[in-house]
């Protein structure tokens, strides 16, 4: 199975471009198109050299709530020593494009496109591009929420090539989706997935739960429903839902439509 992965051009439009895009900023959703993400909304880090994020997501009152998405890009020579300053932060790393080199928990891991990384609150770690090109990888952060009794997670690495997508029931495999964790294992309060929909795949009916969601298009196009717009969405683009927002799919292209989705999981709501 070829599988590829969207990487960010970054630039700047020329003047004759038009202003009018697919970006959308409602109460319910967001939606970050991949034409808007430009050198100048990228943001710089404490502590990393030659490297820039677009912050694709934060926690901001009365929206989203739990997490924060960056989509890292970092020069030859460029990374950090002390990338994470948050002790109760824990964070996922998905590379889409170029090497890192990762150390964690005292060992040294090569990170290519599809690497996938979990690190747990607390970790020490250090990530840094060794190669000659550019690398660019997602990173998704969130809070850890501790409970007596269980366990905090361990930290692991793999890939997207490690795992074969799990069919949902009913689908013959054209909705699938790549669980890098158990979801029965309560020690994690997040998953951070990729979901696979083949051509003409579709979630048949409008989702509305709890568990809010960040999904970045990694591959192929979709008309997907977000509250009550029918939205078209490829490759590069990012959706931003808020809890109990309604949302539903059809894989349009003539290919794969694969999207990388955070979602919070076993917890208790807060009170």
């Amino acid at each position: 199975m070829t599988t590829s992965y969207h990487i960010p051009e970054g630039g700047l439009p020329p003047q004759t471009q038009i202003t009018t895009t697919r970006a959308i900023f409602t109460e319910a959703f967001a939606v970050i198109p991949k034409g808007v993400m430009t050198d100048i909304v990228t943001s710089n880090l404490p502590f990393w050299e030659k490297t820039r994020a677009w912050v694709l997501a934060r926690p901001l009152s009365g929206f989203a709530e739990t997490f924060s998405h960056y989509l890292m890009e970092v020069a030859a020579g460029g990374g950090s020593q002390r990338p994470e300053l948050d002790p109760e932060a824990q964070g996922v790393l998905f590379v889409v494009g170029g090497e890192v080199q990762l150390t964690l928990g005292g060992a040294t891991h090569e990170l290519a496109a599809g690497g996938y990384a979990y690190i747990p609150a607390g970790s020490e770690w250090t990530l840094l591009n060794t190669s000659d090109q550019p690398a660019q990888f997602h990173w998704v952060r969130k809070a850890y929420e501790a409970v007596d009794g269980i366990d905090a997670p361990e930290a692991f690495v793999t890939s997207d090539a490690d795992h074969a997508p799990i069919a949902m029931p009913d689908t013959e495999g054209r909705w699938a989706t790549t669980r890098f964790v158990d979801p029965d294992d309560m020690r994690h309060d997040m998953h951070v997935n990729i979901v696979t929909f083949e051509p003409g795949g579709v979630i048949p009916f409008p989702e509305t739960h709890v568990m809010e969601h960040g999904l970045f298009v990694l591959e192929g196009k979709a008309v997907y429903l977000l509250n009550q717009q029918w939205i078209e969405v490829e490759a590069g683009d990012f959706m931003w839902l808020r809890a109990f927002c309604p949302q539903a799919c059809y894989a349009s292209g003539p290919g794969r439509f694969r999207y990388l989705l955070y979602k919070d999981v076993n917890r208790h709501m807060p009170l």
